[in-house]
Formats: C-alpha cells, structure tokens, sequence
C-alpha cells in the first residue's frame, strides 16, 4: 500500500510539476519578442490580425494578384453567398471547440480534454468582411509581395483537401452566421498548439513582429500596441 502510494503522490507532483511549467510558459514566452525582419522591398499588402476576445485570425484580401482566395474558400459557401466582401479572415483551431462550443457557456469537459491533448480533429474557420476598421482587436499590418505570397502558401497548407487540392467543406448548418464557412484542417490541435499560436507562427514566417511562443491572442497583441 504504501508503494502504491507514493507511486500516486508521485504522478500527482509531476503533473502539478507540467501544469505549473506550462503556466509559466504561458506567461513568460509572450515576451520574448520576434523582431520584424528588415526588407527593402516596397510593402503593399494591408493584412490585418483580428481577435473576437479570445481566438485571433488572419484577415486577408480576397482579391489579390498573388492569391485569390475567393477561387480557394468562395463566398458562395456562406448562407450569405457572395455580398461584395473584400477580406476574408481565416483561423485554424480545434474542431470539436469550433463546431461543438459557439459560447463558453457551452463547453463540454470531454470537449476541452480532446481538445487539450490532441484527441480530436481540426477546422479552419473562415468569416468574410466587407470592410476592416483597426482598434484594440484589429490591427493593421502591410507586408511586401513575397511576405504576402509566403504567408498564403502557410495559411492554404494548413485546409485538408481532396486529391484535386479543393478544400474539404463542412455542412453549412455548422456555421456561426451569414458570412462564415468551416473547412476541414490538417494537424491536431492541443494546450502546445493553439489557435493562437498558429496565428502568431504565420506572423512569424511572413517576418512580422511576433511572440516567441503565446497559446493566448494577449501574446500576439502586445507585440502591436
């Protein structure tokens, strides 16, 4: 008995240890910085990083001669169908949260621990505007064409597609609204790999101003003040 003990005391304090660990991550990378990487080309692409309070996108341009996203994820897999929408904002995250939790409020346990621990599917969440205003949970960034060109090829890389490369449409009554669609994903989602963080990865590879790591949209933000 006291074997088994001292086996369970022990568990417990090492997943106390990776929880306290994980917190301190969460608190202390976000202030690591990533510098903006110096360019000489002229920048001319306005992306913008949208956050709803909790979860951040990638606003893109619809239309663009780089990538025309309207071929890729068309308007016209919204109940809206097309409404002259000129950006569409594009997030990766965990399937059963995206599908399954429209509000906190409606959070299953088993939900959050799939999610946790890489037990479940991912979607991509795409919600199209018609215009962008900046303000503290949307700010404006504007990228040289080849940023731009490497930041689309980072975010089309993350859908899951068929074998003809068309994205993979999930049903259309698993949707928040009139101009959003969700898409199947690639990758599992988890408390290392958040929707944020692959947010703030993209900045990263577009050479923007980013966090080190952050699993919180306050990470990314607080590089944008």
């Amino acid at each position: 008995m006291k074997k088994t003990g001292k086996i369970i005391l022990k568990t417990v304090g090492g997943l106390v240890g990776v929880i306290l660990l994980y917190l301190l991550c969460v608190l202390l990378l976000p202030y690591i910085p990533i510098a903006k990487k110096p360019t000489t080309a002229p920048e001319s692409y306005d992306i913008y990083i949208l956050s709803n309070g909790v979860h951040t996108d990638l606003v893109l341009p619809l239309h663009t001669p780089v990538f025309q996203w309207e071929r890729f994820v068309p308007t016209k897999n919204t109940i809206a169908g097309a409404q002259n929408y000129k950006y569409v904002g594009i997030g990766w995250g965990d399937k059963g949260f995206y599908l399954d939790t429209p509000t906190w409020s409606q959070l299953k346990v088993s939900t959050a621990l799939k999610a946790a621990f890489w037990l479940s599917e991912s979607a991509m969440h795409c919600t199209y505007y018609q215009t962008m205003k900046e303000d503290d949970q949307c700010k404006k960034i504007t990228l040289t064409e080849e940023q731009y060109r490497t930041l689309c090829n980072f975010v089309q890389y993350q859908f899951d597609t068929t074998p003809q490369g068309k994205p993979i449409l999930i049903p259309t009554d698993a949707v928040y609204g009139k101009n959003d669609a969700f898409y199947d994903a690639k990758g599992s989602y988890s408390f290392l790999e958040t929707c944020n963080t692959w947010t703030n990865r993209g900045l990263k590879i577009a050479g923007q101003k980013a966090a080190l790591w952050t699993a919180t949209d306050t990470g990314i933000f607080l590089h944008y003040r």
